[in-house]
């Protein structure tokens, strides 16, 4: 599990792909280094990852074909920079909301806007999952906590505002329109909205 709260930018430094496999490499820091093992879970761009090699600095993950066609983990190349956060301990603090790296499909940078100290984004995204992305609720993007300001349906978009401190953890300040983005959708909120529609109430 983790708080949506990105520890930083690291730089992925090998990437492979082989049949129904993606395998890339990704350097961490001393600190974000410190206690992890193999087999532990990262969220890399928001997507729960298990490590399976440990070298140096270097860590090696594997994504299935499954989580390839969900994310946006197979695009990655040698040289580009992903968020990264390491699950949660016990009794830490929870300073977004609880996320477990599930990813339900990506959306596409529809506007971005800036102020003077923080950036909003315009996200479009498939229309099934509008129905789960409510105003003021929590949603993940490529593994940031985030509040949904703006809710639009007709157009199948929400909008977002990040301040600096998000901002300067991330790489939402590359970022362009029509770039694509790893949604989490907010676990309780897919739980109730599913009970309702399989209830028909």
């Amino acid at each position: 599990m983790y708080t949506g709260i990105t520890q930083g930018l690291f730089v992925v430094t090998y990437v492979k792909k082989d049949p129904h496999l993606f395998t890339y490499t990704v350097k961490f820091s001393d600190k974000l280094l410190n206690g992890l093992t193999i087999g532990a879970s990262v969220s890399v761009d928001g997507t729960c990852q298990t490590v399976v090699k440990i070298h140096n600095h270097n860590v090696t993950f594997n994504a299935i074909e499954e989580t390839c066609r969900k994310t946006t983990l197979s695009n990655l190349i040698v040289g580009q920079k992903v968020s990264i956060e390491r699950s949660i301990s016990h009794n830490a603090e929870i300073g977004g909301h609880q996320m477990y790296g599930h990813i339900y499909g990506t959306a596409d940078i529809l506007k971005i806007e800036k102020w003077e100290n923080n950036l909003k984004f315009t996200f479009k995204c498939q229309p099934k999952m509008m129905s789960y992305i409510i105003e003021k609720g929590f949603i993940g993007v490529n593994g940031s906590s985030l509040t949904v300001s703006d809710v639009d349906l007709l157009n199948n978009s929400f909008s977002v505002n990040l301040i600096p401190h998000t901002l300067q953890l991330t790489d939402f300040p590359n970022k362009k329109m029509g770039d694509k983005v790893n949604i989490e959708l907010e676990a309780n909120t897919v739980t109730i909205v599913d009970t309702i529609k399989r209830l028909k109430l």
